[in-house]
């Protein structure tokens, strides 16, 4: 169906454990902070934004960056700009050059690796994909993500944070361990999210978003399989209605 990963990639198997049981007292303790503040703030509406990365700079929890205009990074033979998230605007224009067309119940994958929603997929589904969109290149961080929405890097377990809150299915943070009980059991029609102790994942109209397609492609969207030879040791979950 898909194409395999190579199981000696170094990175691959770092992004792997990113969501992982070296996490999980980290991200309880992040999450109880998280809670807390969220129930003395008002429930969260607004679409997340994610930050725009600074040269050197980690973002804290509860903390936004206030990046420059522009920044680069020195990546030794040169300077190489920082990934930025997309904007709406930059999606739609990126989207139109691709020259695809949405299909009826299909997400279509550009070549620059952003997910074209398709037309009869509910408001939901949609909002799910173009949140995508806006955090798909941006690089992996653990722990990025949690204790806030707005980072400049997300691991796997944040990023489907991000993009849940942005379609209003989730109001706080949540780990790859939270996940396995979140929703409803078994696949969904829409959105199917695979959670286990020490990483998450998703299918979203038939395509990936995964942070070990980040490390192949440069994407969090891809149309690699649920392929993982650990995929029994997954639960299956979906959200209420999709």
């Amino acid at each position: 169906m898909g194409r395999k990963l190579a199981p000696t990639v170094a990175l691959v198997a770092l992004l792997a454990v990113g969501c992982g049981s070296a996490q999980s007292t980290q991200s309880d303790s992040t999450s109880q902070r998280t809670t807390a503040a969220q129930q003395a703030a008002p429930t969260l509406h607004a679409h997340p934004q994610a930050v725009e990365p600074v040269a050197g700079a980690v973002a804290q929890a509860g903390q936004s960056a206030s990046p420059p205009s522009s920044f680069s990074v020195n990546s030794g033979s040169g300077s190489a700009p920082v990934a930025q998230p997309v904007s709406d605007a930059q999606v739609r224009q990126e989207l139109s050059a691709s020259g695809l067309s949405a299909t009826t119940t299909q997400a279509e994958l550009t070549p620059g690796g952003l997910a074209i929603a398709p037309i009869n997929a509910p408001p939901a589904v949609q909002n799910v994909i173009d949140a995508g969109n806006q955090i798909a290149h941006l690089p992996y961080r653990f722990g990025g993500g949690h204790g806030t929405f707005e980072d400049n890097a997300y691991d796997c377990s944040g990023s489907l944070s991000f993009v849940f809150a942005a379609a209003g299915l989730l109001n706080t943070t949540v780990t790859s361990g939270q996940l396995m009980s979140w929703g409803k059991p078994g696949p969904g029609k829409w959105i199917t999210v695979f959670a286990a102790p020490g990483h998450t994942f998703m299918y979203v109209a038939g395509l990936r978003f995964d942070t070990v397609a980040l490390a192949e492609t440069g994407s969090r969207w891809s149309n690699r399989s649920a392929d993982e030879p650990d995929l029994k040791s997954f639960v299956v979950r979906h959200p209420v209605g999709l």
